[in-house]
């Protein structure tokens, strides 16, 4: 028994360490707060009070971890955006300024991401239009090796209270959108395509993307 227990013991130590020295700590790059003016977001049942102190800045990965998305190709129920390119979605530019921007049809929509190969996604961090204060509504993120989402389907965040999308309602808050955009954990789902979703904002009924960022260590 003291045997075992002291090989136990050595495991556990010998797998902290690694765990360490394979474990880094990954920054977010934050684009230049662009408010213009104090538009006051429509009421919404489960709208989050800004808390600077739950900004997430930075998070611990596994070494080798980037950001998956960055010039992936990008598909979206609205192949013709009104404004933009849907390759703004994923450039690696979170910036709010005009061109940097796209924008999706009224209604209901989502922009997909295709990663390339399955892979582990530790964070997804996005970024809608955040050059006023307002908030998007009926937003969910979901992740699958179905390029059609049909099957395999893992729900990362979703803030549609009343189900709207017909996909579940959710218990995640509404934010208000800022630089800092928001950080969503992926929770180590194997995935290799990541869908948003979103359905207007209190502004109005239009749907935006300035950027969105997969972290994880690339699949093969």
């Amino acid at each position: 028994m003291k045997h075992t227990t002291l090989a136990l013991a050595a495991i556990a130590a010998l797998s902290t360490s690694v765990s360490a020295q394979e474990m880094e700590e990954i920054k977010i790059e934050f684009p230049k707060p662009m408010f213009i003016g104090t538009p006051v977001p429509a009421k919404l049942p489960n709208l989050e009070q800004p808390d600077p102190s739950k900004i997430i800045k930075s998070f611990q990965a596994p070494k080798g971890t980037v950001n998956l998305a960055k010039d992936k190709e990008v598909t979206s129920s609205d192949p013709a955006p009104i404004i933009g390119e849907l390759t703004l979605v994923t450039d690696g530019d979170a910036d709010g300024s005009d061109g940097c921007f796209v924008e999706l049809a009224p209604g209901p929509q989502w922009v997909q991401i295709d990663l390339g190969a399955p892979t582990s996604i530790n964070k997804i961090a996005t970024w809608h239009y955040h050059k006023q204060a307002q908030a998007y509504v009926d937003v969910v993120i979901q992740v699958s090796d179905d390029k059609e989402f049909k099957t395999g389907v893992t729900t990362l965040f979703n803030s549609d209270h009343d189900d709207t999308l017909k996909m579940g309602a959710g218990a995640d808050p509404a934010y208000i959108e800022t630089n800092h955009g928001r950080v969503i954990d992926g929770k180590n789902t194997k995935a290799q395509y990541v869908r948003l979703y979103s359905n207007g904002n209190t502004s109005n009924e239009m749907n935006h993307y300035c950027e969105v960022a997969v972290y994880g260590v690339p699949g093969k």
